[in-house]
């Protein structure tokens, strides 16, 4: 593949049907043409979201599959598990984007194996509420086996705390509200989860928790009988620990229950309830249940009623802990009031979604400015936590990707999904710039307010933005009320903003 042409590459790429002639002819005239390098014939494919890094990679290596399931064109691998791998993608004619779980080909290659993850998937596939990642589709061909899921925008629960440290008892409380929301409807209808933990939470950019891969632990284990002895049970070692432990049957509906508890006792303090280990003897030990600090020792400060509801979800003997996910959530939102009345009583004022923004002189912009949602494209964790309590705080609500791409991606499907973007090329570097410009590219996408931030060694970028009386450019150091004040003046210019598109 190192001597191929770029006109070789390009031509590959057309015949597996990743690229159109009329991307590649508009390719050809932006390089000015056919003879250039490899390397910058791919780096504008990318560039201009025709093809993906993860395309590129099995492109240049030679791969002739793995670009398409059934009608689904793969964007990129979201991660890998035992038995499946999960990519993003997008349909190749409606251009719908989804998450696409395919089997690993050892066990694709068993038919029993292909049976119970088919025969799960449409069991999951059943399952219908706003906090359960869907399944739309569950294929089997002769090369693959895949579930079409729901796409979710954001991150897992565990990333979500370890950026954050710990949730505040009001927002975890919402979360597990939530999550449980979610149990409680598979409940009803007979299905258990057997794999809960905060890795199978996604938090959506709206905030949304959504619980994923319902039925999929009764895979694994099917699945795991043929594999190797240190993979067997991985996913509900845990739940057969906690039973052995408990003297209860194997499924028993209270042993998510139990987990359930561990994940608002995680969110709550910051630490796990139980100690994560990958050896299996000590995961399989009754100790780590016995071990278990009670929270209130963990943080003193938490608010009793939340304290209450993880001890009860956590009681050893499964006749104490909540018989259902319903009664569980009948507490929670019980608890939800209460944090809710006490936070106004405490601030002396009404709770809202958000407060309202200021003018910089203390007074309300108005309660239009509620709406307002600002898209903050930024690659540093630390700053991403800086500009979310900074613009929350103003009443904005944000939502924050470190993926310059993809920022650009979510703006293009859905260019109502915010009502100014800040760009921080600090860390991003040049490719921020160019998708500031890139913004002016689309007539949408043109008219949405953007601030791009330059660091002090990034001033002579300044002349090569597309600045306009609503797009402009911020030299750092800046102030979050500078920031603020800056972003106030430009929201307004968009004519009819009315935010109504998913942020946090």
């Amino acid at each position: 593949m190192s001597r191929m042409t770029a006109e070789q590459l390009a031509q590959r790429a057309f015949d597996l049907e990743l690229i159109d002639d009329r991307q590649l002819q508009r390719i050809w005239s932006e390089l000015g043409s056919h003879d250039v390098a490899v390397d910058e014939f791919l780096q504008m494919l990318v560039r201009r979201e025709i093809l993906t890094n993860y395309q590129v990679e099995r492109l240049t290596r030679g791969d002739r599959t793995g670009f398409f399931f059934g009608d689904y064109k793969i964007l990129y691998l979201v991660g890998s598990g035992s038995f499946a791998r999960v990519y993003r993608a997008v349909h190749r004619r409606t251009g719908e984007v989804v998450a696409v779980k395919v089997l690993r080909k050892r066990f694709s290659e068993n038919p029993a194996d292909c049976k119970v993850f088919i025969r799960e998937g449409l069991l999951g596939k059943s399952l219908r509420h706003k906090n359960i990642v869907r399944i739309h589709d569950v294929v089997a061909t002769k090369q693959a086996h895949f579930l079409v899921m729901e796409f979710v925008e954001g991150r897992n629960l565990r990333q979500f705390i370890k950026i954050r440290g710990k949730i505040e008892p009001a927002e975890a409380t919402r979360l597990m509200i939530d999550i449980t929301g979610g149990l409680q409807h598979a409940f009803e209808r007979a299905m258990t989860h057997r794999d809960l933990k905060i890795s199978n939470v996604l938090v959506a950019s709206n905030g949304t928790a959504k619980l994923v891969d319902f039925g999929l632990a009764a895979v694994d284990e099917t699945l795991a009988e043929d594999a190797p002895g240190d993979m067997i049970g991985v996913r509900t070692i845990d739940y057969a620990a906690l039973e052995r432990a408990t003297g209860v049957r194997r499924d028993d509906p209270r042993s998510d229950i139990y987990f359930l508890g561990c994940i608002f006792y995680h969110m709550l303090t910051g630490e796990p309830a139980l100690q994560e280990t990958k050896d299996r003897v000590q995961r399989l030990s009754k100790s780590r249940f016995f071990d278990v600090i009670p929270v209130q020792k963990v943080d003193p400060s938490l608010p009793h009623a939340v304290s209450l509801i993880v001890n009860k979800a956590m009681m050893l003997e499964p006749d104490r802990r909540y018989q259902t996910p319903g009664a569980m959530l009948s507490d929670l939102r019980a608890a939800a009031k209460r944090l809710n009345a006490d936070a106004a009583n405490h601030n002396g004022e009404t709770v809202l979604d958000a407060t309202p923004p200021t003018n910089g002189m203390g007074s309300a912009v108005g309660d239009g400015a509620l709406r307002h949602a600002v898209m903050v494209v930024e690659s540093s964790s630390e700053m991403q936590e800086v500009f979310r309590n900074g613009f929350r705080k103003a009443g904005y609500r944000v939502l924050v990707i470190s993926d310059p791409d993809r920022a650009l991606m979510r703006l293009n499907e859905e260019p109502t999904i915010a009502d100014c973007v800040l760009i921080d090329a600090q860390e991003i570097g040049a490719p921020a710039v160019e998708i500031f410009n890139r913004l002016t590219e689309n007539t949408v996408t043109r008219a949405i307010p953007a601030v791009i931030l330059l660091g002090e060694n990034q001033q002579k970028w300044a002349k090569h933005a597309r600045t306009a009386e609503h797009r402009l450019v911020a030299p750092m150091p800046i102030t979050m009320k500078q920031l603020r004040d800056l972003l106030a003046k430009l929201v307004p210019l968009r004519a009819g903003t009315a935010n109504r598109g998913r942020a946090d």
